[in-house]
């Protein structure tokens, strides 16, 4: 009888020494397998970014939105769809035309310097661009005929207003050493624009008004060509 005792006893030791083993080994397992005491110190040097997974999507997502942002009228930048615009102050909404007087405003100055001239100034207030082909065929009173155009002051090419932007003629009324002949005063102006070919036809006229009291011209009258700067005009 104590020697069937003596032997529970011995296996109930032996199996409580078993499980105190096997929670020594557990205790020493890092979860993966791997002993924490064999664990390569290079585990640490590959470790991620302390960033969440959300953040670098956050990241990009503004970066986007600097990307597609486009300038507003105030210099601050607002969302956009990333396309390239060519906006300004004299954007074109559509193709060009040839300036004539239902899309332009002319207003005819005498000046005091160059003497004896007038300077035509046209201002494109259609919403696209106009070309100013040529010259302006001029018209004082009841003329019968245009006055010449001073060959030498033909520009390069042709004066392209956008909406908004003016374009330049001089006209030189009468001689300023009292050659010209013929001289009388007039006090209406009809200013007649020209396509881009002979045969083609830019039927609206301008009108713009003169002085109270007209303007003096003789047989000298003449006209520049359309000039893109004012400063160029009035050196003819």
């Amino acid at each position: 009888m104590s020697s069937v005792h003596t032997s529970r006893t011995r296996l109930l030791t032996t199996a409580a020494a078993l499980a105190i083993g096997a929670l020594s080994l557990t205790a020493c397992d890092d979860g993966s397998g791997v002993r924490a005491e064999d664990a390569s110190p290079s585990t640490s040097s590959t470790a991620s970014p302390s960033a969440s997974p959300g953040s670098g999507s956050s990241s990009q997502d503004d970066a986007k939105t600097g990307a597609d942002a486009k300038p507003t009228a105030n210099g601050t930048a607002a969302p956009g769809n990333g396309k390239t615009g060519t906006g300004g102050s004299h954007k074109s909404g559509g193709k060009a035309v040839t300036c004539q007087g239902s899309n332009t405003k002319t207003v005819a100055a005498p000046l005091n310097r160059p003497v004896n001239h007038m300077l035509l100034t046209v201002t494109n207030t259609g919403d696209s661009n106009c070309y100013l082909y040529t010259y302006p065929a001029i018209q004082f009173g009841e003329a019968q005929s245009v006055p010449p155009v001073i060959e030498a002051s033909k520009p390069q090419a042709v004066v392209t207003l956008a909406p908004g932007e003016s374009g330049y003629a001089s006209v030189n009324l009468s001689s300023a050493d009292g050659s010209g002949k013929n001289g009388h005063t007039v006090k209406s102006l009809t200013v007649h624009f020209q396509g881009r070919t002979a045969d083609e036809d830019a039927p609206s006229a301008a009108h713009p008004s003169l002085p109270a009291k007209g303007v003096y011209v003789d047989d000298s009258l003449k006209v520049t060509y359309w000039q893109q700067s004012m400063d160029t005009a009035i050196d003819w």
